[in-house]
């Protein structure tokens, strides 16, 4: 365990070597004395973990000492140690944030050994958490959260670095599926706010008549049910970020008290009067066309414009060509890993069937895709009748790429083609064309898969 550094400052030497002795009985404590508090002030350099503070010193008062201390080091924890008794003294030196007051008696050792190990627990406490905190933003590391190498992916890489150095709005666009609270997520824990909360809001979630108590808060009474009171999601994100997902489905009228409250950067809880000061850092997300949305009336333009900031469009896994086969061995290796089912390999027919397919859902389809795909293979190998696509979408999905007309025509036959059983006359019928025109494109390969 590390050594716990200690100062007591004392101008009793009897006394203070008393404490020093004391607690110097746990070997990972390293107690060092002074008399004096400029003696004190002249090894803070030092770092001390903790420090002790005889209320009454012969160069400095207590209070006057705190104040000083903290100038130097301000997360540092003090105890307050005086033979004055007065409430009031030790009402004002805990307003002013000392950590701990205890009056001189007989009782003073045990207290101060106990207070010790309550503020150590919470500092290990706070060191565990930012622990964490470190480790999402590794986990959020852009390469971590965004996988793939193609040239779309890359300008959203260089977008999200220059959205980290500064506090801007960010506005992200895209498809369902294609990881907008992921981003979200990697620009809040590598930016400067990553200490504070990340706050996450699904605006399509939420029934209208709780949006605004669910974001700005309510005070008790404030309505039928208000039963105490409730901090909304712009207060439990203060210093940090607020993910607004699907903003465009907010009510008009509250769209007009977000407006508000991005402009003061204050808010008011429903049912309050007291104005709460905010710094919180917006990023919002819709897969709808905002600018066409102020066009149709539904979004207002003064809050377009205060929310747009840096806007971010992800693209849908169709444009991202070979990233499709490097998220699927992602996926693949994760799932088998979960479930302990070894080393699952993909066919070169599997992974052609990957690639040719149009993805509606997006990655998060092609996460699904493939997690089915390894509970249903054999023998550790994914083959193309492993992999089962269930679209939600009409059957006019071919024109998503760019493709020549005659690519168009052969990919239409051949949907017709797998619906029909392979009956070309069937096949023919349904697109009003000559069996003899399915017949000369299937002998000259075409139609192959």
């Amino acid at each position: 365990m590390n050594v716990y550094n200690i100062f007591i400052v004392e101008d009793d030497p009897w006394y203070g070597k008393i404490l020093q002795y004391h607690l110097g009985l746990n070997p990972d404590y390293r107690v060092t004395l002074f008399e004096t508090g400029q003696e004190c002030l002249s090894k803070m350099s030092l770092q001390p973990d903790l420090i002790t503070l005889d209320f009454s010193l012969p160069d400095l008062r207590g209070d006057n000492l705190y104040k000083k201390i903290r100038d130097i080091n301000p997360n540092v924890p003090v105890i307050m140690i005086s033979s004055q008794e007065d409430i009031s003294v030790a009402v004002n030196l805990l307003k002013m944030g000392v950590s701990d007051y205890i009056i001189k008696d007989e009782a003073t050792k045990d207290l101060l050994w106990n207070s010790i190990l309550r503020i150590r627990e919470t500092q290990n406490l706070k060191k565990e958490v930012e622990h964490l905190k470190e480790e999402l933003g590794q986990k959020y590391s852009f390469n971590k959260t965004l996988i793939g190498q193609s040239d779309s992916l890359k300008k959203i890489f260089t977008m999200m670095e220059k959205a980290i150095k500064t506090n801007i709005n960010i506005s992200i666009t895209g498809e369902t599926g294609t990881g907008k609270e992921l981003v979200a997520k990697a620009i809040h824990y590598n930016s400067s706010r990553r200490k504070k909360n990340f706050v996450a809001v699904n605006m399509s979630a939420i029934p209208n008549e709780l949006v605004e108590s669910d974001l700005f808060g309510h005070e008790k009474g404030a309505f039928t049910g208000a039963i105490g009171r409730k901090i909304g999601k712009f207060e439990e994100a203060n210093g940090g970020t607020l993910f607004l997902d699907e903003i465009a489905e907010m009510d008009l009228s509250l769209q007009s008290k977000l407006l508000r409250v991005l402009q003061e950067r204050e808010l008011v809880r429903v049912g309050g009067v007291q104005e709460i000061k905010l710094d919180v850092r917006l990023i919002i997300a819709t897969h709808k066309d905002l600018s066409e949305e102020v066009r149709k009336g539904t979004f207002r333009e003064d809050l377009f414009f205060r929310i747009m900031g840096l806007p971010l469009e992800l693209p849908p896994l169709r444009e991202r060509g070979n990233d499709i086969l490097i998220l699927a061995k992602h996926f693949l290796d994760d799932f088998s890993k979960e479930n302990k089912m070894g080393v699952i390999h993909f066919t070169e027919e599997a992974k052609n069937k990957l690639l040719h397919y149009n993805f509606p859902g997006n990655v998060r389809e092609l996460k699904a895709v493939v997690e089915l795909a390894t509970v249903m293979c054999e023998n550790n190998e994914i083959n193309a009748g492993d992999i089962t696509f269930t679209t939600t979408q009409k059957e006019d999905v071919f024109i998503t790429e760019q493709k020549t007309l005659r690519e168009y025509n052969c990919d239409i036959i051949k949907f017709y083609l797998k619906k029909n059983n392979d009956d070309v006359v069937a096949a023919a019928k349904v697109l009003d064309i000559g069996k003899s025109t399915i017949y000369k494109m299937l002998k000259a390969g075409e139609l192959d898969s």
